[in-house]
């Protein structure tokens, strides 16, 4: 059972609920983004949801768990608790931040401290869940040095019905709890563009110009995954923010800056943090072909990749046959290495030579 504190956490107070914070946490229930991310809270969220929510954390606290009004000089801004310590020793933390405080780092600072609370508490382990798609909650878990562990499939249950995948993430007793850097940062402004090209990260709202790319024929034929479904491509769409933020992969979308168009969708993927390496993927649609986008938007990724990020080495692989991606490769700096016979899958059943292609850092030279 948890002592009923008043916990201290940088600029932040956390203590117990009172009867005052009710129209405080009606103002900070009663917001669309809560909503969407809270799908039992009523909506619209009323002065007798937060009474009731009042009597609910009494209740939590008699029955072993913690919850907390989160204040900064005094004002409320957000919630937050912990469930009774289980029969093996964990608990999980949840938050909520109120809308005017959601981007000075509160979640972070208060799960980081709950965390190091409960641990110096008795509990052996905390554990916290967040949305794939839940940017704002996944960076507030790596920042307070909660290790990503795995991901529940369909974890959740939105309003509307559908059902959205769950990462966990876990801090352990022991742990130093360092907050981890993002490997990499995302995009200036959100997009990267020449003019002609703009690159952004690509999201739900591109889903049928990626299908629709991904289903013509030519780039089926160099294609090693075999067609998707439209559902296939919304969840791909759907985990972009949290493969670049936890330094997995990085899946980028083409766009006529001019019109807003689909273009086509550029990657870096096989990331080897340790190497400080990655592969080069890339596709275009037919009607954007032979007007130079996919030289452009390289050019801008290889640019921002040596400029921002830690990666020293790019490679990519290649068709023997596809001699419109070696040229792409070439201008863009890319020598080639190797051959890998019988490597690629073919769609006809047979399989293809691979030809390798490499781009290091300029500060490293041919040598290094």
């Amino acid at each position: 059972m948890f002592p009923r504190d008043v916990i201290s956490a940088g600029p932040l107070l956390l203590r117990p609920p009172t009867d005052d914070d009710t129209q405080a946490v009606v103002q900070a229930c009663d917001d669309p983004v809560t909503a969407r991310f809270l799908p039992f809270l009523a909506s619209p969220y009323t002065a007798e949801d937060a009474r009731d929510y009042l009597r609910v954390t009494e209740e939590k606290w008699a029955k072993g768990g913690a919850e907390f009004t989160i204040t900064r000089e005094g004002r409320f801004v957000g919630s937050a608790g912990l469930q009774p310590i289980d029969r093996y020793g964990t608990t999980s933390v949840g938050y909520l931040v109120a809308p005017h405080a959601r981007g000075t780092g509160v979640a972070s600072t208060v799960a980081r401290a709950l965390a190091d609370w409960a641990l110096d508490h008795g509990a052996a382990r905390v554990e916290l869940e967040a949305e794939v798609s839940n940017l704002a909650s996944l960076r507030a878990a790596y920042k307070a040095g909660f290790r990503q562990e795995g991901i529940r499939r369909e974890g959740k249950r939105l309003r509307d019905g559908s059902r959205n995948d769950q990462v966990t993430f876990g801090r352990v007793a022991g742990e130093p709890g360092e907050a981890a850097e993002p490997y990499f940062p995302f995009f200036p402004g959100g997009h990267l563009t020449d003019g002609v090209v703009r690159l952004s990260p690509i999201g739900e709202e591109h889903v049928e110009g990626f299908q629709a790319m991904m289903d013509d024929p030519v780039v089926r034929s160099y294609a090693l995954a075999p067609p998707g479904s439209l559902p296939d491509y919304v969840r791909r769409c759907r985990y972009t923010g949290f493969w670049w933020m936890s330094g997995q992969r990085v899946e980028v979308v083409i766009e006529d800056a001019a019109t807003g168009a689909f273009a086509g969708h550029v990657q870096l993927v096989n990331v080897a943090q340790m190497l400080h390496q990655a592969m080069v993927g890339y596709s275009l649609a037919p009607g954007f072909r032979g007007k130079g986008f996919m030289g452009r938007a390289l050019a801008l990724l290889v640019e921002w990749v040596f400029a921002a990020t830690p990666l020293r080495r790019l490679t990519a692989g290649t068709a023997v046959d596809n001699t419109a991606s070696h040229r792409v490769l070439e201008r863009a700096g890319f020598t080639r290495q190797h051959i890998h016979r019988q490597l690629l899958p073919r769609l006809d059943g047979g399989w293809s030579d691979d030809v390798e292609w490499l781009l290091l850092h300029p500060k490293l030279g041919e040598k290094s």
